[in-house]
């Protein structure tokens, strides 16, 4: 398991933030912004395809 702290947008142009990536079950799991249930997961090759690195949003 890598740790990570790295932004990004999903296919809707939504930001999400990047804090894992586990190798061994090929996923990346990633926080989105109001959502109260907690981490997110999607399998690698789907996020390579549907989201994009951005630069990390102000906080405020």
């Amino acid at each position: 398991m890598r740790e990570l702290d790295r932004w990004f947008t999903d296919k809707r142009g939504i930001p999400v933030r990047v804090i894992r990536w586990e190798p061994e079950s090929n996923r990346v799991i990633y926080l989105r912004t109001g959502y109260e249930h907690g981490e997110c997961f999607t399998p690698l090759d789907q996020f390579q395809r549907y989201f994009r690195e951005i630069e990390a949003p102000d906080e405020r």
